[in-house]
């Protein structure tokens, strides 16, 4: 019980200092950019009602994981394929690295000539995103993989999907669950800017509406929201990850713990 205390009060030792900080910084503000915190928490129950969550918070969430599924699918495909092969590698890692330096906003006008300005236009552009850390994690991941645990397979008969899947994919996946976690941040900040362009609903367009009807504290609030779900969802792939990943995290962990 002591260490898990203990854990607790590391995790929320820091929020509630920064929390503290921003109170007494603007507690005493008359800047109507800077309202006071305790005037943004008054007006975060009046503005984030059911009605509002179902309509903006719902809709956002589920672009933001359609994109991220489909980057997740493409990526970890692609990168196996390249990464395992050094004459497909060869070949597209120029082409690559060409497209990975092409900033995913620039092409929100080009998506939309393309997908319209509707929840493809949206999906596509956090898609367009999150790709890349996964593609090139994955392709690090299989890479690295061990040539002796590939040689072992190979001797035993452990070919095709089975070495695809017991092998490569598993000696890969830690690097895999690299690229997601990074392209999960990528996703979200995508998520809010596609819904700044033709939207009507959605945490990006919200955010918006509020700061063009110079209703600040409601934008506050909104920027809150985004920084929320963001938690949730870290917390959600931590929980996913160590699911997965018990077999590469608990070695690693007893080996820590060990004098």
């Amino acid at each position: 019980m002591r260490p898990f205390l203990l854990r607790l009060l590391f995790v929320l030792a820091l929020p509630a200092l920064l929390v503290a900080v921003w109170w007494l910084a603007s507690d005493g503000s008359t800047n109507v950019y800077w309202p006071p915190l305790r005037t943004i928490l008054r007006t975060f129950p009046d503005v984030w009602t059911g009605e509002r969550l179902r309509s903006d918070l719902v809709p956002s969430v589920l672009r933001l994981l359609a994109g991220y599924a489909a980057a997740a699918v493409v990526g970890v495909a692609l990168g196996t394929v390249i990464g395992s092969y050094r004459r497909v590698r060869a070949v597209c890692e120029p082409v690559l690295e060409f497209l990975r330096a092409v900033p995913p906003p620039v092409l929100v006008p080009v998506i939309m000539l393309f997908a319209g300005i509707g929840d493809t236009m949206k999906i596509a552009v956090i898609a367009s995103g999150c790709v890349w850390p996964i593609l090139l994690n994955t392709v690090e991941g299989v890479r690295a993989v061990d040539s002796v645990m590939a040689e072992t397979a190979r001797s035993y008969g452990i070919t095709g999907v089975a070495r695809l899947r017991s092998v490569v994919l598993r000696a890969a996946s830690p690097q895999i669950f690299a690229g997601l976690r990074q392209a999960l941040s990528i996703g979200i900040i995508l998520m809010v800017i596609s819904e700044m362009f033709a939207a009507s609903n959605g945490l990006g367009f919200t955010v918006v509406q509020f700061q063009r009807s110079f209703a600040i504290p409601d934008m506050w609030t909104g920027i809150l929201v985004l920084g929320l779900l963001g938690f949730l969802l870290s917390v959600v792939f931590q929980l996913v990850e160590r699911r997965v990943l018990g077999w590469y995290h608990g070695p690693r962990a007893v080996s820590r713990r060990s004098p």
